[in-house]
């Protein structure tokens, strides 16, 4: 019954002009950000820890902001899902840096797509699986029907998605070495076997050694790319990777990828996913970053 539910109220919300998608979600998220929900207070927790030399004015100032944008994001993506694909490219303000992406997806090295939880990461996926082969990792959440719904959606535009175990990683190797490109959202804590301890945003944050292994083991290209939320939107950016994600040496291509992370969450930090407990492993003896109220 519950995944019943949540699939008709994405399927109803999935109709809403975008505009008014908006409004709604800048309205719930200004709900949150009063009613001090869980992820408001994560927001501040965590932007405690990232901005530490930031007045607490500010950081509050941007967490409301946030919650905003949270509250968007969740509106308008079911209207992505639903849309075609000339609805979505009618609705791309501007592409910056589309010449990297052209030139790399030209080659036949194979790309890798770094999309950190910015903007909004589901405009890149359908964006960019429309203009060459795509191979992403997919983990259906734990309702059935509603995630069928996201992965047809997701697939719609020609993603290959495959699932997040050996045989999708597999699949993402494959697909890099036949030249083609696969999609990564590098800023999600991984299994303690699959990364390791890296700064970010100057604290210690357990990285997921995926992509690094996906470079060394392939003669692959990296780049970052986000879509950033404007009026009428989305602007898209793509920034290719600094050289050190390419360094045999793990710590060092973890740095750098977090590093990047950092610079492309700079464009717009109201827009990230602030409400994710990212730094929920720690380093052996190092203390909590979240206490039991968050």
């Amino acid at each position: 019954m519950k995944a019943t539910l949540v699939l008709c109220l994405m399927k109803v919300i999935s109709r809403l002009p975008l505009g008014v998608a908006r409004y709604f979600g800048r309205l719930m998220g200004a709900g949150m950000a009063v009613l001090g929900a869980k992820p408001f207070k994560v927001t501040q927790c965590n932007l405690a820890v990232c901005y530490p030399d930031q007045d607490p004015s500010n950081n509050h100032r941007l967490a409301n902001k946030r919650m905003r944008h949270l509250g968007q994001a969740f509106f308008e993506t079911p209207v992505l899902w639903r849309r075609s694909s000339p609805w979505l490219q009618s609705h791309i303000i501007a592409v910056e840096g589309e010449s990297h992406l052209k030139e790399a997806i030209a080659n036949d090295r194979g790309t890798v797509l770094l999309i950190p939880h910015l903007g909004n990461w589901e405009v890149i996926g359908l964006w960019v699986a429309a203009q060459t082969k795509m191979t992403s990792l997919f983990q259906p959440p734990k309702m059935p029907a509603f995630g069928e719904w996201i992965k047809r959606s997701r697939e719609k535009t020609g993603a290959n998605l495959v699932p997040t175990n050996v045989s999708g990683v597999a699949a993402l190797l494959k697909a890099l070495k036949r030249g083609e490109t696969v999609a990564i959202l590098p800023d999600q804590q991984p299994p303690k076997t699959s990364g390791d301890f890296a700064p970010l945003f100057g604290a210690q944050a357990l990285t997921m050694t995926l992509t690094h292994n996906l470079l060394k083991r392939s003669d692959s290209q990296a780049i970052f790319c986000c879509a950033l939320r404007e009026k009428g939107g989305w602007r898209l950016h793509f920034v290719p990777a600094d050289q050190a994600i390419y360094s045999d040496n793990q710590a060092d291509s973890l740095a750098s990828m977090n590093a990047s992370i950092e610079s492309i969450v700079a464009k717009a930090p109201e827009q990230y996913q602030w409400e994710y407990k990212r730094f929920r492993a720690q380093p052996d003896g190092s203390p909590a970053i979240y206490n039991s109220g968050v």
